[in-house]
């Protein structure tokens, strides 16, 4: 039995930042990474725009060359996935039969995505973007496609969206919320993001369900909604979600309902096991407090850090200011802090002009931006998030005065 001194489960940004960032803090001891798929560690947000659109191959988004692994003494265990923890015997099994020991294991799984319930829902043509090998099949499909129905108005099913139909196909978005982006942004930025993507020809439909797919009479997939005529297409990407994949550490007695509850420093309730990204719930000063899931590179690097200085023995708690990204055709959206809990919003700028700020503001402090092609709002914003000041309101929509002065 194969046993290591870090045994990290999963090659994401996480798992990949956390070896990084432990022989950065010079340790010394043997370090594993095991993913279940069979690629060194890569970056994800390509998949739903570079990589998709054909942009960038795949070695291009690979989080470090093939090589560092290797020259920094990190093991690279993969193609399997964790079944099992034992957590007393501090040992996993895996779906190949291996069995792998560990002093100290750090879990950063991430999420599998979560699928339509209805009937149809395996039909082939039926998509998610969530791996390499997803986007891979999507690609090779598209040749023959010319609808795509896109099941979700989230960040992913627009930027799939967006990508599609830069490469000419026609494309149709099902969100059964009453706006795009609903639980992320507010109202401006939503009406923002469905018109953008009604003008560049995207049938952008509101307040819909889907009630199952069938495949069509001639090929292809037809979408029956609950109230509304069929959708005849030949692919359909699916992006509602995900459902954290911790269900090895729950069986081992690990404390969570929506992802495996950690402390300050990312310590789950299991002795030296840590939980990293987008499957950890923490609690999140931005957040009021609040016990969060994070789905974002920035949360799942900063925790991988958080991880890395505990075991070097120079613990840092976990406090960083949240921050997400999107691109949408030549519209570049950067988001800093948490929006929960806002009881206004300062419009900065002109909607119409494609380059503005959302200020979100709680008891007039600035909690949250979004930035619309307006790097230097975002720059600027991010210290006032950080600070907590609170804001003059005409200062922040007044595009003359910088945000930097409108503490």
């Amino acid at each position: 039995m194969k046993t290591f001194d870090v045994l990290i489960v999963g090659g994401g940004h996480g798992g990949a930042q956390a070896a990084i960032a432990l022989r950065q803090q010079k340790f010394a001891g043997t370090i594993a990474i095991l993913g279940d798929e069979p690629h060194p560690p890569y970056e994800r947000p390509p998949l739903s725009k570079d990589y998709l659109a054909r942009e960038k191959p795949f070695e291009r988004i690979l989080i470090r060359p093939t090589t560092f692994w290797a020259d920094k003494q990190v093991d690279l265990l993969l193609g399997s996935r964790v079944l099992s923890v034992n957590a007393v015997a501090r040992q996993v099994n895996t779906e190949t039969g291996e069995v792998i020991g560990y002093c100290q294991l750090i879990w950063a799984t991430g999420g599998s995505p979560r699928r339509l319930t209805c009937a149809g829902h395996d039909l082939p043509g039926v998509h998610s973007v969530r791996t390499r090998q997803d986007v891979d099949k999507i690609m090779d499909e598209l040749g023959v496609v010319q609808h795509v129905c896109v099941i979700g108005g989230g960040y992913i099913g627009l930027e799939a969206a967006a990508v599609l139909t830069k490469l000419g196909k026609q494309v149709t978005v099902l969100e059964a919320l009453p706006r795009v982006l609903a639980r992320v942004a507010g109202e401006p930025l939503s009406r923002f993001y469905e018109a953008e993507h009604r003008a560049h020809g995207v049938d952008v439909r509101l307040g819909v369900t889907v009630d199952c797919l069938q495949p069509g009479p001639t090929g292809g997939i037809l979408v029956r909604l609950s109230d509304d005529e069929p959708i005849a297409c030949q692919m359909v990407i699916v992006g509602i979600g995900i459902i954290p994949a911790v269900a090895p550490l729950f069986d081992a007695g690990a404390a969570g309902s929506n992802g495996v509850d950690v402390d300050g420093h990312c310590r789950t309730s299991l002795p030296d096991i840590f939980a990293i990204g987008d499957c950890a719930a923490h609690g999140n000063a931005f957040a009021l407090g609040a016990h969060i899931r994070l789905e974002s590179v920035q949360n799942a690097n900063d925790q991988a850090n958080v991880v890395a200085k505990t075991i070097a023995g120079v613990a840092e708690p976990y406090h960083a200011v949240p921050w997400f990204w999107s691109n949408q055709y030549d519209l570049r959206l950067q988001t800093v802090g948490l929006s929960i809990g806002h009881d206004e919003i300062v419009v900065r700028g002109d909607i119409a002009s494609r380059a503005f700020s959302i200020i979100y503001l709680r008891q007039g402090k600035g909690i949250a931006l979004d930035c619309v092609n307006a790097t230097r709002d975002y720059a600027q914003g991010r210290k006032l998030v950080e600070s907590g000041a609170q804001l003059s309101r005409s200062h922040l929509a007044d595009v003359s005065v910088a945000l930097k002065n409108a503490a």
